[in-house]
């Protein structure tokens, strides 16, 4: 697949796994586009956290871009807990404390941006 043609599926297509680190509960994870589609700048991601559920509480040198398409939740940052909600837009920068939490009663999804070479933090 990687540089000869434009690649169109669903997202429920891509396998999903669930977040293997220290903090995570009820999170899981897809790789909608990476390295392996000869990806080079970005990794895109989709993240699904049950009610309950959160990402970990954690940081890394690299920025990421989320656009969150269903629920709603908090997010964990160093200036406090920050709701947000499905049609919000979140930056993290580099080097930044976060973590998302559902706080409420459906399930919540969003797709989350990080640099190719960061190798998508999702075991293979």
């Amino acid at each position: 697949m990687a540089g000869d043609s434009i690649k169109i599926q669903q997202i429920k297509a891509h396998r999903q796994e669930p977040v293997n680190m220290p903090g995570a509960k009820g999170a899981r994870i897809r790789i909608l586009i990476g390295q392996e589609d000869g990806a080079c700048k970005f990794c895109m991601r989709h993240f699904e956290v049950e009610p309950g559920g959160c990402t970990p509480h954690h940081e890394h040198p690299y920025e990421h871009e989320i656009l969150v398409l269903k629920g709603s939740g908090t997010a964990k940052t160093p200036a406090g807990d920050r709701p947000f909600k499905q049609g919000d837009v979140i930056f993290v920068p580099p080097n930044i404390e976060h973590g998302f939490c559902n706080t409420g009663s459906e399930p919540v999804e969003f797709i989350c941006l990080i640099p190719a070479q960061q190798n998508c933090t999702c075991p293979k």
